[in-house]
């Protein structure tokens, strides 16, 4: 008498209900992958060859393969909760040692880097004091909370219609302070290499039917010693001659100890039209020092620090990882797997590119164990250790009886 097929299918269906009981276990687990238990049967090996008689000798635990399917996502309260929406692993760092995982509640350590519990630290793609990625090989990421140092300014932009039904006047009689010398003005905040903000104003003096002489002051100060900093000429149909420049290069003292400030003013698109003089776009590209505020992170995991000034600067970009079979990835614990040569070489690039899911900041993915699937699972792996208990008893009651032969 044999006991081999029922103690086989005692094991297999005992590691079974480790399986199922692992996946309950780990229901709330963030970015768990449930596992499922894949078994083979076993055959005794012949001398001839012939396998058509054989009863087989029970059952194997042939592997235990994770399912990567994507699990729900549930909103958090921390903005460094990050989930992944479609394919890819995070890679975590521990000291140079790479490891994967799909858990995204993160958090900066007291030295400014994205961190797990465990203390991995994310990596990704630095950027440079500009704010450009360069996207070579990832880094553990690093966040600076350092000031935003304040950028001078060093293009004005203005897009205006000047009123073509205006009466010309004298350029030689404009004075700032006299409206009845010029047609039109506007007006914006420019700032020096210190940050310090002045007012810069821009007059308009119409000198003949088709033409305008521009005047600028900074701070009350007149520019270009209070002569016209250059003329905009216009077509019959409104539209600037392209044959003249219509940006003008303008030099400001400064008192505040900042480089003397020298921007240009640039008058693109500008028109001359039959109607009332409006301002439809005014910027320039300097700003005032910021402190940091906070941080949000986009889709495509890159990283911006927000500031007090209203900028923002990109400060890294999370890398993303996938694998051509993450099933041969190598479980390690804490949430993380490592790669194996069964799982293949990691393919490292950003959120949303070459085939790699999303990023949902301020979330994070939940495991992907449906309980009552597995509490199913969990009766049926029981039944299957009853009658393969069974098999083992009514063969001992078998050999009971033939021991018993008188």
């Amino acid at each position: 008498m044999s006991f081999q097929q029922g103690l086989s299918g005692l094991n297999a269906a005992s590691k079974n209900l480790d399986v199922i009981g692992n996946n309950v276990a780990n229901t709330n687990t963030v970015g768990f992958k449930q596992s499922q238990t894949q078994f083979a049967d076993m055959f005794a090996s012949s001398l001839s060859g012939g396998g058509g008689m054989q009863a087989g000798i029970g059952v194997k635990v042939d592997g235990i393969a994770q399912q990567f399917s994507q699990g729900s996502i549930t909103v958090s309260n921390n903005p460094f909760d990050i989930a992944i929406s479609g394919a890819g692993f995070y890679r975590l760092s521990d000291q140079g040692t790479i490891s994967y995982s799909r858990n995204g509640q993160f958090h900066p350590d007291k030295d400014g880097y994205i961190v797990n519990s465990s203390g991995l630290r994310l990596t990704g793609y630095m950027a440079n004091s500009a704010g450009q990625i360069n996207s070579g090989t990832p880094a553990d990421l690093r966040l600076s909370t350092a000031d935003l140092s304040p950028v001078a300014t060093t293009q004005v932009k203005a897009l205006v219609n000047l009123d073509s039904r205006e009466t010309p006047l004298s350029a030689a009689a404009f004075d700032p302070a006299d409206p009845a010398t010029y047609q039109s003005s506007t007006s914006l905040s420019v700032y020096d290499s210190l940050g310090n903000s002045t007012p810069l104003s821009t007059y308009f003096v119409k000198t003949a039917a088709n033409s305008w002489d521009v005047f600028a002051a900074n701070d009350g100060t007149l520019l270009n010693g209070g002569l016209s900093i250059g003329t905009l000429n216009f077509l019959s149909n409104g539209n600037l001659d392209p044959s003249s420049s219509s940006s003008f290069s303008v030099t400001s003292p400064v008192t505040t100890g900042a480089n003397p400030l020298a921007f240009d003013i640039d008058f693109a698109s500008t028109t001359q039209f039959g109607s009332s003089f409006g301002v439809n776009a005014l910027s320039q590209d300097g700003y005032a020092p910021g402190q940091l505020t906070g941080f949000s992170i986009s889709e495509d995991g890159v990283v911006r620090g927000s500031y007090s000034n209203g900028k923002f600067l990109s400060m890294g970009q999370i890398a993303l990882a996938n694998f051509a079979n993450p099933q041969g990835l190598q479980v390690a614990g804490n949430n993380t797997w490592k790669e194996t040569s069964a799982s293949g070489a990691a393919l490292v690039a950003a959120p949303n590119s070459g085939g790699l899911g999303v990023l949902q900041a301020g979330a994070v993915e939940d495991s992907n164990v449906e309980l009552t699937s597995e509490l199913v699972n969990m009766i049926t792996a029981q039944r299957v250790y009853q009658a393969n208990a069974q098999t083992i008893k009514t063969q001992d009651q078998i050999l009971q009886t033939v021991v018993n032969l008188k």
